[in-house]
C-alpha cells in the first residue's frame, strides 16, 4: 500500500484533527446570537407566538454556558482515555477512532430537537476533540525532524484557526436563510453548519490510511524494521543508511532498552519525584493557554461586539475580522517558532496579552454604561459603549488575538509532547490536554455569567492570570527547541541541576543551526550526538539496578 513520506504532507493531513475544534468554536459563536437559534432553543419568557417587536429570549446565561461547556467537558474525558487508546492501537489509529466518534456526535447535533440532545451530541463531539487534540501533537512530534518539529506541531493551531474561519463564514452565510422577522426563522440556519462539520472528519479518516505510524511507537512495540523504514522514508529520503537515520535509531534503541528494563510504569509514574516537574510543566502549559482568555474571546465575541454597538450583520462581520487575524498571525510562528525558541515566544505572548486585557478592563470600567437586564434582554451584553471607547475596545480585542496567534496558540500544542520520555508520552500528553479541556469547560460555564454579573472585572481576572503565567514560564519552563526528544530528557535529568527539576529554566538555550547540520549529515555533529547517546546509555545502565 502507498505510504506518504513527505513530512509536510503528513502534517497537513493529520492536523485536520485541529480543524474539528475550530469548526466547533465558530459553529457556536456565529449562531448563538441568531433569531433562529434563540427561538428554536427558547427557554425564556419571549418566544412564539410574538409580534415583530419582540425578540426570542433564547437560553439563559447558565444554560448557554452549559451548552458551550458540553464540548470541552467531553474533550476532557476524551483526552484522558486517548493515552490508553494511543498506547494500544498506535498514534495513527487513535486519530482515526476520533474521526468516527466525531461523525456520530455531529449527526446527533445536526438532528437536535432540544437542549438535552444538543448537549449530548456536543459531549460526544468533545470525546473526539479530546482524542485528536492530545494525540495529533504526539504523532507529529514523534515523526518530525527536530529542526522542524515546532513548525509542524504548531500547524495544528493553524488548522484550528482555519476551521474557525471557514465554519464562521459558513454559519454567517446560513444566517440569511429564512425571512428577516423572528417569525420567519428557519432551522437550517444552524442545522446546515452542524451537518457540514462532519466533512473534515471524513477527510482525516481516509487521509490517515496513507500515512505511516509513529516510528517511536513502532520501536516501543519491537517493530524495529518498520520503525527504521519510517525514519528512512521521512528523514532519510528513503535511505536507511543515512547518517542521521542511523544516529536517531541508536537514540531510540538506547531509550527503549532502558524502558524495557523498567517496565513497571503507569500513570502513577507521572507523579513520582523525578517526573512531577515535567508533568506539571506540561499540564500548566495547557491550563495557561486557556486562562489567557482566548477561547472565551472566540466563543463569546458577539457579546463583546454587541456591547460596542455592533448589531446583526455588522456584528458578525466585525467578529469575523478577528478570525482572519487569527489565521494570518499564526503564520509567523509556523515559519520562525523553531528559530525563536519556546520560552521567548511564550514570555512575549503573555506580556502583550496582559496589556490588552487590562486595557479592555480600563476602557469598559471607565466608559461603559450598565444596561439593566442586558441589551435586548441578553444578560451577557450587560454594558454599552459608543464612540472612541467602543473603537478602543474592538482594537484591543483584535490586538489580543494578534498577540495570542503567533505565541501561546501554536506553542501550547508544540511544547507538552517535547517534555516526556517515550514510555509515558502518550499518557502524559493526554493528561496535559485533559487539563486544557477541564479549564475550557469551567470557563465556558463561567464567562456568560461573569459578563452578566461582574462585567468589566472579567477582563481583570484574565489579566492577573497572564501576569502569573509570565512568572511561571520564566522560572520553570525550560527551552526544548532544536533538540531531539531524547536530548530533552537531559535537561530534566541534569545531575548538576536543581534536584528533581534539572537545568534551571532560565539557563536553557537552543541551537537550531546545530540541529539542521545534524539532519543534513554533518559528521562532526552526528559524532557528538552518538557520543551523547552512548553516555546516556551508560547512565541508564547505572540507574537500572537502583530502580529495578
Amino acid at each position: 500500500m502507498f505510504v506518504v513520506g513527505n513530512i509536510y504532507v503528513i502534517a497537513a493531513v493529520s492536523v485536520i484533527g485541529g480543524a474539528l475544534f475550530g469548526f466547533d468554536i465558530s459553529s457556536m459563536s456565529a449562531i448563538i446570537d441568531t433569531p433562529a437559534y434563540k427561538c428554536y432553543f427558547n427557554h425564556g419568557p419571549n418566544g412564539p407566538p410574538f409580534n415583530d417587536s419582540v425578540h426570542c429570549s433564547g437560553l439563559s446565561s447558565l444554560e448557554q454556558g452549559g451548552v458551550t461547556a458540553a464540548m470541552p467537558g467531553g474533550s476532557w474525558l476524551g483526552a484522558l482515555i486517548s493515552g490508553f487508546i494511543s498506547d494500544r492501537l498506535g498514534r495513527k489509529y487513535s486519530i482515526m477512532v476520533g474521526c468516527i466518534i466525531w461523525v456520530i456526535g455531529s449527526i446527533i447535533i445536526c438532528a437536535s430537537q432540544n437542549m438535552g440532545m444538543l448537549i449530548a451530541g456536543r459531549i460526544i463531539n468533545g470525546l473526539s476533540v479530546g482524542i485528536e487534540s492530545a494525540q495529533v501533537p504526539v504523532y507529529i512530534s514523534e515523526i518530525a525532524p527536530p529542526s522542524k518539529r515546532g513548525r509542524l506541531v504548531g500547524s495544528q493551531q493553524w488548522a484550528i484557526t482555519w476551521g474557525i474561519l471557514i465554519m464562521y463564514y459558513i454559519s454567517f452565510g446560513c444566517s440569511y436563510i429564512g425571512g428577516k422577522l423572528p417569525t420567519d426563522y428557519s432551522e437550517q440556519v444552524f442545522r446546515i453548519p452542524w451537518g457540514v462539520q462532519m466533512v473534515p472528519a471524513v477527510l482525516l479518516f481516509f487521509g490517515m490510511m496513507i500515512l505511516p505510524e509513529s516510528p517511536r511507537w513502532l520501536a516501543r512495540h519491537d517493530r524495529w524494521e518498520e520503525a527504521q523504514s519510517v525514519l528512512a522514508l521521512v528523514h532519510g529520503k528513503g535511505d536507511a543508511n543515512s547518517p542521521f537515520v542511523i544516529a536517531e535509531m541508536q537514540e531510540i534503541r538506547d531509550l527503549c532498552e532502558f524502558e524495557r528494563q523498567n517496565k513497571d510504569v503507569s500513570y502513577l509514574e507521572l507523579f513520582r519525584p523525578k517526573m512531577i516537574h515535567r508533568t506539571m510543566t506540561g499540564v500548566w502549559c495547557q491550563i495557561w493557554s486557556q486562562l489567557t482568555g482566548m477561547n472565551v474571546m472566540m466563543y463569546y465575541i458577539t457579546y463583546v461586539f454587541s456591547m460596542a454597538g455592533y448589531e446583526g450583520d455588522a456584528n458578525l462581520l466585525a467578529s469575523s475580522i478577528q478570525y482572519i487575524i487569527n489565521v494570518v498571525m499564526t503564520v509567523p510562528a509556523l515559519i520562525w517558532v523553531d528559530r525563536w525558541g519556546r520560552r521567548p515566544t511564550l514570555l512575549i505572548g503573555a506580556t502583550l496579552m496582559m496589556i490588552w486585557m487590562f486595557a479592555n478592563a480600563g476602557i469598559m470600567g471607565k466608559y461603559g454604561v450598565v444596561v439593566p437586564g442586558g441589551i435586548k434582554g441578553v444578560a451577557e451584553e450587560s454594558m454599552r459603549l459608543s464612540g472612541a471607547p467602543a473603537k478602543g475596545l474592538i482594537a484591543c480585542t483584535y490586538l489580543f488575538v494578534a498577540s495570542y496567534a503567533p505565541t501561546w496558540g501554536p506553542v501550547s500544542w508544540v511544547y507538552p509532547p517535547e517534555l516526556y520520555p517515550l514510555r509515558v508520552r502518550g499518557k502524559a500528553v493526554a493528561l496535559a490536554t485533559s487539563a486544557n479541556w477541564a479549564f475550557n469547560t469551567a470557563l465556558g460555564l463561567f464567562v456568560p455569567s461573569a459578563f452578566a454579573n461582574i462585567r468589566w472585572q472579567t477582563y481583570i481576572i484574565f489579566g492577573v492570570f497572564l501576569f502569573v503565567m509570565l512568572l511561571h514560564v520564566y522560572f520553570l519552563f525550560p527551552e526544548t527547541a532544536g533538540k531531539t526528544l531524547e536530548e530533552t530528557e537531559q535537561i530534566f535529568e541534569d545531575p548538576n541541576g536543581i534536584p528533581y527539576i534539572g537545568t534551571p529554566a532560565w539557563k536553557t538555550t537552543h541551537d537550531t543551526k546545530r540541529t539542521v547540520a545534524a539532519e543534513s549529515g554533518d559528521v562532526e555533529v552526528l559524532g557528538e550526538k552518538l557520543a551523547s547517546s552512548e553516555k546516556r546509555g551508560a547512565l541508564h545502565a547505572e540507574v537500572v539496578p537502583k530502580t529495578a
